[in-house]
């Protein structure tokens, strides 16, 4: 990062762009991720692209529109997105099909991938774009998880929620390897205890057995989490309200991440999610954790070789299995990023 707390690059995978349903047909509109500006747009025919965002001609904003587009992304027009400032329209591969008052297209354009494209996969009501700091193909797909689908009928949407944070994309989800934070951050009752942990390839899953406080006393609950690469990530809580979290975290730039916590829970008889009460309770539950992990995030250091006692969890294999999304991470660029740290840190 470009602050002295963290001496890590960003990871590879597939991470969230935008909901599905924030995207009509014919709808554009900027991004920042990465540290690189983008612009998303949804064709005619309903696919999604994800194209840098400035016009390789004079540099103009594709994702911000002139006249009746104004506030609304840029232009659309059939597979296209259209320049605001000369017309030039490029299709989802970054490929300009049409200068309209050229007589002949410029030889270094025609044919020619002249914008950065990213590979889009939509998935579970999300819109994934896969990241790669050499901009090679996808490794691996997005999961669908059943769950998600919008016209499931046993699972709706609950809530939303939305949050900027100071940290680093690994730096959250290694959260997830360390149960004793629960008891001092969270307020647990004790020290869960993670079971089945298992680190398989790009994937990552564990099981954390929870004692959940209620007005009726103490229930036995279960935390299950799912790792699909660094960007897509689950969490399935049962005991008291069985709710389904998808947890996105984007990275921003070297310095803040975009989190996206996407809830559903079980349909009532009305055939819709019950509002209020106790399922309303857990997903703020979930919320005012994250709140709660917040400050520490945003002021700590991440140490390469911290001290760990035998009560830590899995942090040490969370870590090694994490290290493969880090392209070309060897040994000797941490030990790199690592006294770069320690120049910066000192």
């Amino acid at each position: 990062m470009s602050n002295n707390r963290y001496p890590l690059p960003q990871p590879k995978g597939w991470f969230f762009a935008a909901y599905s349903e924030d995207l009509e047909v014919g709808q554009s509109r900027p991004l920042t991720y990465f540290g690189e500006d983008m612009v998303i747009f949804r064709t005619e025919s309903g696919e999604v692209k994800i194209l840098e965002a400035y016009c390789p001609h004079m540099g103009a904003h594709l994702g911000y529109g002139i006249h009746e587009h104004v506030g609304k992304g840029g232009e659309v027009q059939g597979e296209t997105i259209v320049c605001p400032f000369h017309g030039w329209r490029f299709n989802g591969e970054g490929v300009c099909e049409e200068v309209p008052y050229a007589k002949n297209m410029p030889p270094k354009v025609k044919d020619q991938q002249c914008l950065k494209s990213w590979p889009v996969q939509e998935k579970n009501q999300i819109i994934w774009f896969w990241y790669h700091p050499d901009s090679a193909a996808p490794e691996y797909d997005v999961i669908e998880i059943p769950e998600t689908a919008a016209d499931h009928p046993e699972w709706g949407t609950a809530v939303k929620y939305h949050q900027r944070i100071r940290t680093h994309v690994q730096d959250m989800a290694e959260n997830g390897a360390d149960p004793a934070h629960f008891q001092y951050v969270h307020g647990t009752m004790d020290v869960p205890v993670p079971e089945d942990a298992v680190f398989e390839g790009h994937r990552r899953s564990a099981v954390l057995p929870s004692k959940m406080p209620t007005p009726r006393g103490v229930i036995d609950g279960c935390i299950e989490f799912q790792n699909n690469g660094p960007g897509q990530s689950w969490v399935k809580f049962t005991g008291i309200c069985d709710t389904l979290q998808q947890a996105c975290v984007t990275p921003i730039d070297d310095e803040y991440v975009d989190v996206n916590f996407f809830f559903l829970q079980k349909r009532g008889e009305s055939g819709e999610v019950p509002k209020g009460g106790v399922n309303e309770a857990i997903c703020q539950n979930i919320i005012q954790q994250l709140r709660e992990d917040t400050p520490i995030w945003e002021h700590k250091k991440y140490w390469n070789s911290p001290l760990l006692c035998d009560g830590d969890g899995p942090i040490s294999k969370f870590r090694k299995w994490y290290s493969q999304f880090y392209e070309g991470f060897t040994e000797e660029k941490q030990a790199e990023y690592t006294q770069r740290f320690l120049r910066e840190a000192s």
